[in-house]
């Protein structure tokens, strides 16, 4: 047990006097047991998070990397969102008008986003659409639709742009805890090169996987179905062909992968919030409808939503005093296959 300078030094300064007489008007002598006591503090402190460090359920950091790389593992990098940025003009022109990659639009909150390829608005036609991600990685960069509506520097001809869906996959880097998890399962299922655990690791390790379902022989003897999910829940067609060319690269001899994105159970959510007095109630019940929202992402692959755990969400909302759901009026199950996703959140006064 780690003991404070404080407590240290009571201990020497009992065993001086114990040897050698009292203390009593030497300062010199107090000040450097005092000293040194303050420096065996520091060594039981060091001792202490080097003992934290030597074992994966505590390590943090890159002492966590190091732990998940002895199991052949590796924290996940962050992820840039990405989707499609359209662009307009305000009259059709007699001939095509090139938007070139590279264009930099962004939200009203400063993300950023850069298109990918070049796109063109043919002649008589009024837009175009073009391939564009987040200039930086990020769950940031998963902005809703019609955010992107500023351009940095507008390319010449263009007078608006937006995106007419939201931007998705976008990921922070793996956290200790994420990661932590990963390096405990290891121990406890040993992944083989052929069983069930061996396609989780090996999913799990793919930058932008949030969630994975492996299903052996779910078409026959010598098939193995995985189902992926990502950080904001659907997974982009890139991701999965990405996932399908590491398996493919590494599966069995006559084993037949397939890679698929989850059947999205859609949960449609109404709700009435008494705020606590004190509180804009209109807020409260926005903060709960965004805290909801946030809920459905692709941890949920393979979950089940329970009414506990909405009504969980809302009461952990500042300000919230009580609640009612309405909808749903039961649990939400979930089959391995399947990823809950939010639908319409209705989130109304109390009455």
């Amino acid at each position: 047990m780690t003991k404070t300078a404080d407590e240290i030094f009571a201990a020497m300064k009992e065993s001086f006097e114990a040897a050698a007489g009292s203390l009593n008007g030497d300062a010199d002598m107090a000040l450097r047991l005092y000293a040194a006591a303050a420096e065996i503090e520091s060594l039981y402190t060091y001792g202490d998070w080097v003992k934290k460090q030597c074992f994966p359920q505590t390590a943090e950091g890159e002492y966590l990397d190091r732990h998940a790389e002895m199991r052949g593992l590796a924290r996940n990098s962050a992820v840039k969102a990405e989707g499609t940025i359209r662009f307009s003009i305000d009259e059709a022109l007699a001939s095509d008008l090139t938007v070139a990659a590279g264009t930099v639009c962004l939200t009203a909150a400063e993300v950023y986003f850069e298109t990918t390829d070049d796109a063109v608005i043919p002649a008589g036609s009024l837009s175009c659409d073009a391939p564009a991600r987040a200039q930086i990685a990020g769950k940031a960069g998963n902005v809703k639709a019609n955010t992107v509506v500023y351009m940095n520097s507008a390319p010449v001809g263009i007078s608006a742009c937006a995106n007419p869906a939201a931007f998705t996959g976008g990921d922070d880097a793996e956290n200790d805890e994420d990661l932590r998890k990963r390096v405990l399962a290891s121990y406890r299922t040993l992944p083989n090169g052929a069983n069930k655990a061996y396609y989780e690791k090996t999913v799990l390790g793919i930058d932008g996987v949030r969630a994975v379902s492996v299903l052996p022989k779910n078409r026959g003897v010598g098939t193995v179905d995985v189902v992926v999910s990502s950080a904001t829940g659907l997974p982009s067609q890139t991701l999965l062909d990405e996932v399908e060319s590491v398996l493919n690269a590494v599966r069995e001899i006559c084993v037949d992968v397939k890679v698929a994105a989850p059947t999205a159970v859609t949960v449609d959510i109404s709700a009435q919030i008494d705020a606590e007095a004190g509180y804009d109630a209109e807020a409260v019940r926005a903060a709960a409808g965004e805290a909801l929202s946030a809920y459905f992402d692709g941890d949920l692959l393979g979950s089940d939503v329970t009414l506990a755990k909405l009504g969980n969400i809302l009461y952990g909302v500042a300000g919230v005093k009580n609640y009612r759901i309405s909808s749903p009026a039961a649990d939400v199950a979930a089959e391995a296959t399947e990823l809950p996703v939010a639908g319409t959140i209705t989130i109304s006064a109390w009455s």
